[in-house]
């Protein structure tokens, strides 16, 4: 494996009664003055944000809010949250809802202590130096935001979506309590589902030698997945199953089993560029993308395919060669996500070849892309257009 230094500095309180329990305490740590980061209004029809505004309330806080926060969060959205920062002098930014809304506070936390537009952090122009202090209560397990430092922010005039992100933007505290899942729309545990489970693929498919513990680790997780998924989606209160999702969501990207590895990370720099143009879900969009990546990288590498249909799938690889294993393992894959209803070609959003050269140039603008295997341009648009 590689040298590596691990740093993640989240508190985490996962379960029922957190919030009752210390909320009122993490958020005064920091101090009075909140600004409250929040969607389109599901915290107001489940409850959270009464009870959230009446925790903060008898501690003392001051909520100033900003709502409204899209599932493919704007820049211009950021925008109107750091100048809500300046104007009242905001202490701490407290993110409710799923992986978009915490996406966004992590750039306004940024944007806020940043001399210059924030969009320069994502396009690789400026570093951040500083953040406001952040903290989540999370709704949705999906991209495990709540415990990482990285987000994606879409500038919808120009059509681009980018990743950025600092040590300064590492929740200091977040709240997982499952039953705050029990509401989410069917549509979005599956693409929840398929978020966490393409964090996992980019970990484990990765050129790395010799890490067998962070495959075993990534494969427990993506198994996990597997199992829990469809008892959440047939119950959806059903508290371990959502509680176990919750917790692969977070393990899949908060750097425990990505230690000492270089996983891949061509499959979001992919979606990235549809969702810019598109406006589609982000885990739908993996879903369509990850067999077609697959099917296109399957020759790197057979072995680490094998291995997911061995370890993860149960498939009995005895008179198997390696590259017969792998497609049965791409096939287990497309099975799992037609079996829990994720979308399985850009058809299925309306999305035809028109705009394919565009998003391949926009994938690789800043050089290839992946690391299992290195993508082109000529790459990108065949993994495109093997998707339509």
């Amino acid at each position: 494996m590689n040298s590596f230094r691990f740093y993640n500095p989240t508190a985490l309180y996962y379960g029922k009664g957190q919030i009752e329990s210390h909320l009122a305490e993490e958020v005064t740590r920091y101090g009075k003055r909140v600004l409250l980061v929040y969607g389109g209004g599901s915290i107001k029809r489940n409850g959270l944000y009464d009870k959230v505004q009446h925790i903060l309330a008898d501690a003392g806080v001051t909520l100033f809010e900003l709502s409204g926060v899209e599932p493919n969060p704007r820049l211009t959205t950021v925008h109107k949250g750091i100048d809500i920062c300046h104007s009242e002098n905001i202490d701490l930014i407290l993110a409710v809802g799923g992986g978009s809304v915490l996406d966004c506070a992590k750039a306004i936390a940024m944007g806020a202590k940043y001399d210059g537009d924030v969009w320069d952090i994502y396009q690789r122009r400026g570093q951040a130096t500083d953040a406001l202090p952040l903290g989540t209560i999370l709704t949705l397990a999906a991209t495990g935001s709540e415990m990482n430092a990285g987000g994606v922010i879409t500038n919808w005039e120009t059509k681009e979506k980018l990743g950025g992100g600092s040590p300064y933007t590492f929740p200091k505290f977040s709240f997982c309590d499952p039953e705050n899942t029990y509401t989410v729309p069917q549509d979005q545990t599956v693409y929840g589902a398929c978020d966490m489970l393409a964090h996992c693929f980019e970990h484990y498919f990765h050129p790395t030698h010799h890490t067998p513990l962070q495959q075993h680790l990534i494969e427990a997780v993506i198994k996990t997945i597997v199992e829990h998924t469809k008892a959440a989606l047939d119950n959806p209160h059903d508290y371990d199953a959502r509680e176990t999702l919750m917790y692969c969501s977070t393990m899949a990207l908060n750097g425990m089993i990505s230690m000492g590895i270089n996983g891949d990370w061509a499959c979001h720099a992919i979606e990235h560029e549809i969702s810019a143009i598109y406006d589609i879900p982000h885990g739908g969009g993996l879903a369509i993308i990850f067999p077609q990546w697959m099917e296109h990288t399957k020759n790197v590498n057979p072995t680490r395919f094998a291995t997911l249909a061995t370890n993860v799938f149960g498939v009995d690889g005895a008179g198997k060669t390696d590259a017969e294993l792998a497609d049965i393992a791409i096939a287990k894959v497309r099975a799992f996500y037609q079996e829990i209803g994720a979308p399985q070609h850009l058809a299925d959003y309306q999305i035809g070849d028109d705009q394919l050269e565009r998003m391949a140039s926009q994938a690789v603008r800043f050089g290839e892309i992946g690391n299992f295997k290195k993508l082109n341009k000529d790459d990108v648009f065949a993994i495109l257009q093997a998707s339509l």
